[in-house]
């Protein structure tokens, strides 16, 4: 039921189909050098990944791309730090992503890369595009070059002292300060230095291709004056992008004086290559042509593909304004982002993640928890910091797992199911019942008057790309199921009134499958256990979303499954987390630093 294609699925391309909602969803590209934290996965592909399974509920055409980004001055930097070739550093890190992901369950329809030759083509042809329509220029620019290491020094290969007056974060990068989140030129820091000898590098001109921001300017904001609104743009990506252009778009450099990656096919500049930010986001583009030859179909093809676009908010601007625009200039007609979902930052604990102080679950941790990745993706999607940062705690993760997924989803489910199963005489044999007479019966009446408003509610959330408040929904449901098994005491009612007790196990049986899709996107693996407990083929697909959508032709909870059908074994789908587990987690994550304070 939508769950992780397989290698044979993934074999055959998806195209756009006339006449279907075509919806073409990406994730950030994930940076090669690292391996992904908890924030890292909420914030781009776990979230990109439940708008993606929804959409495939929902029986939209969808192509959900990602991959990693494999170009620039940090993969640089790793090789050096490993002695080994960029090239080696890329196929070590992909493999890694590629498997936390696959962990997650996480279902791409193409996982690729940007190191491809497929990249540098379609790279140099937007380029070249840029160029014959005039929105480059070229520029001398100042630039630190570090005498030590004889070579002008990337953005992210010098450190120095954030410029900005209330800031002065001492450890910020040449491109961006991480604390104050203020994008920055090398030359702009303080006391910079050379991150791999930790020299002061010198000032020196370089000669370097910029695009003409200020001269897009009209087109770019008729098109985010009219997508923000239509593709309901989360408020923080709003919130950024127009901080971008009420400060005055600049012309911004996209070439830099580095050997890895995308070289410039222009006879003045041969020696360079793009800046990583002008080829990243084209690594979307590059993975699909990887996916399908007819690429151009997804993203040549406006009236007939919406795009959705997922990340964190740092990454924002590149989206809203430098990507769009390197499109725009092309004056070809591309497929442009419609709706864009942006998360705020999660962080661990008492502080930030970092690989290494040893602070925090990294994606390759999740799995040796022994926590199933579908707790962890329920915590994560419930704890997605959609308006402001959030804080992953042990404490919280052991809470909502046993309140809300042990003691309400699942207590409902193994209840209901643990009862039908129960021989005749004290349950039902494994037999839905009958149900004469439902219509009428006023407890559950209300049930589904209940029912149909959080379908519609859930699918509103859905459609806005609002996850959680969809997770918030689908569980509440769960919870007036739990209600609604004690107003109506059907322990009681299987030997006072069988009649009474057959409508509320039928009908809760129901509510179950309907939980089943719901919460499919969330956790997949979940639904498909839900489904073999009601013994229903995993590809079972009730088009429950639309059926809810007309109030008329909804079919009621106690319809769903017929009478007669023969449910599987009912077991618990949650364990319980122990105090000493969290407290022995939230030990082994505290990092180095603990460890040597403890010592």
């Amino acid at each position: 039921m939508g769950d992780q294609a397989t290698e044979e699925d993934e074999r055959v391309p998806k195209l756009p189909i006339q006449g279907k909602r075509n919806i073409l969803i990406t994730s950030a590209l994930p940076y090669v050098n690292n391996v992904p934290h908890l924030g890292n996965i909420i914030g781009s592909v776990l979230s990109a990944d439940v708008f993606a399974r929804y959409c495939r509920l929902r029986g939209y055409n969808v192509l959900y791309i990602c991959g990693t980004d494999e170009y620039g001055t940090a993969t640089e930097t790793k090789a050096m730090e490993e002695n080994c070739s960029p090239q080696q550093i890329c196929d070590k890190y992909h493999a890694i992503h590629k498997e936390v992901y696959k962990w997650f369950n996480i279902s791409f329809d193409e996982f690729g890369r940007t190191s491809t030759p497929q990249q540098t083509e379609i790279c140099q042809s937007i380029f070249k595009k840029l160029l014959e329509n005039n929105w480059l220029s070229e520029n001398t620019m100042q630039q630190l070059y570090c005498d030590a290491c004889e070579r002008f020094l990337a953005d992210r290969l010098v450190e120095g002292t954030c410029p900005t007056p209330d800031c002065n974060y001492d450890s910020a990068r040449g491109d961006q300060c991480e604390k104050c989140g203020k994008l920055l030129n090398p030359t702009e820091l303080r006391e910079p230095r050379c991150k791999v000898c930790h020299a002061t590098p010198q000032i020196r001109n370089t000669e370097h291709l910029f695009l003409e921001l200020p001269l897009l300017k009209d087109k770019l904001e008729e098109y985010i004056n009219e997508m923000s609104v239509v593709g309901s743009w989360s408020q923080n990506a709003i919130q950024a992008t127009y901080a971008w252009l009420k400060e005055g778009l600049r012309a911004r450099c996209i070439t830099r004086d580095l050997k890895w990656g995308v070289p410039v096919p222009h006879e003045k500049f041969k020696d360079k290559v793009f800046y990583v930010w002008f080829d990243a986001p084209i690594g979307y583009v590059s993975i699909t042509s990887c996916h399908t030859p007819e690429w151009e179909k997804w993203w040549k093809n406006p009236e007939n593909v919406e795009l959705y676009q997922f990340m964190g908010k740092d990454n924002v601007p590149f989206h809203t304004v430098m990507f769009p625009s390197t499109l725009i200039g092309t004056g070809e007609n591309w497929t442009l982002m419609k709706s864009i979902s942006v998360t705020e930052y999660l962080n661990y604990e008492a502080g930030k993640f970092s690989k290494s102080k040893g602070v925090g679950v990294f994606g390759n941790d999740a799995k040796d928890t022994n926590i199933p990745a579908e707790v962890w993706r329920y915590y994560l999607l419930t704890n997605r910091p959609e308006v402001s940062d959030t804080l992953f705690a042990w404490v919280d993760l052991q809470a909502k797992l046993n309140t809300e997924l042990l003691n309400n989803l699942g207590n409902f489910i193994n209840r209901v199911l643990s009862f039908i199963a129960k021989p005749l005489g004290l349950g039902y044999g494994s037999i839905i019942p009958d149900t004469p007479g439902a219509e009428s019966h006023l407890l559950t009446k209300t049930l589904a008057e209940k029912v149909t408003k959080y379908v519609q509610q859930y699918v509103e959330a859905m459609e806005k790309v609002k996850i959680k408040q969809g997770l918030r929904i689908a569980m509440s449901m769960s919870s007036e199921g739990n209600t609604y098994l004690q107003d109506s005491k059907f322990w009681k009612l299987y030997k006072e009134d069988k009649a009474s007790c057959s409508i509320v196990v039928r009908t809760s049986a129901g509510l179950i499958y309907l939980l089943a899709c719901l919460l499919e996107p969330f956790m997949p693996s979940v639904s498909l256990e839900v489904l073999k407990q009601l013994n229903l083929p995993p590809e079972t697909q009730l088009s429950i979303c639309d059926e809810y959508g007309d109030h008329e032709k909804a079919r009621k909870p106690w319809e769903i499954l017929p009478a007669g059908h023969t449910i599987g074994a009912p077991y618990s789908l949650f364990k319980a987390l122990k105090d000493e587990d969290v407290d022995f987690f939230r030990e082994k994550f505290a990092g180095s630093q603990a460890d040597r304070q403890r010592s």
